[in-house]
């Protein structure tokens, strides 16, 4: 392949990886057509992009993206699988289909500039994704506020109980 071709390539990889910077490297190089198939519409539907490409286009790229922590992943068949809504929902998403499909390895992950190996990977895929933790911070950041108002309610709702047995104990 000429020097002008692996420029191209790698401009288009540039391309398609855009602004990513988290990836999980897997290995299906050991998958059937009909389960390769399977794995990569499955990947479509949750918006979740994989490339299988050359290690040293593929390294090339990613340098030229600013992207490290790949390195070490990248040795041997690699596909590279990147999108979804953040990082532990594509980890969730690649872990699932490694259980559904047994010729699928996973190889690691390069979050934030960190590598990170299989079981760094299955581990990130049960921790909370970025919605559920925003939904547990805003939790806490209101429970203050309903402490509060719970606070006021209470007496607030004894006095009004006992205005209301007196005034209705004047009338009779």
């Amino acid at each position: 392949m000429s020097r002008r071709i692996k420029e191209l390539i790698i401009q288009d990889l540039e391309s398609k990886i855009a602004d990513t910077a988290d990836f999980v490297a897997v290995d299906c190089s050991r998958l059937d057509a009909l389960s390769a198939n399977r794995w990569r519409l499955g990947l479509q539907e949750e918006n979740i992009s994989a490339l299988t490409v050359k290690n040293s286009l593929m390294r090339c790229a990613l340098k030229n993206k600013g992207v490290s922590g790949l390195d070490p992943v990248l040795e041997g068949p690699t596909t590279l699988v990147w999108g979804s809504e953040d990082v532990v929902a594509l980890s969730r998403s690649v872990v699932k289909w490694a259980k559904e499909l047994e010729a699928l390895q996973i190889k690691g992950a390069a979050v934030e500039g960190e590598t990170l190996d299989a079981g760094a990977v299955e581990s990130l895929s049960k921790s909370a994704g970025r919605l559920e933790t925003i939904g547990e911070l805003a939790g806490l950041m209101l429970a203050p506020g309903r402490q509060l108002a719970g606070a006021l309610q209470g007496p607030g709702g004894q006095l009004a109980g006992q205005l209301k047995s007196i005034a209705d104990k004047e009338e009779t």
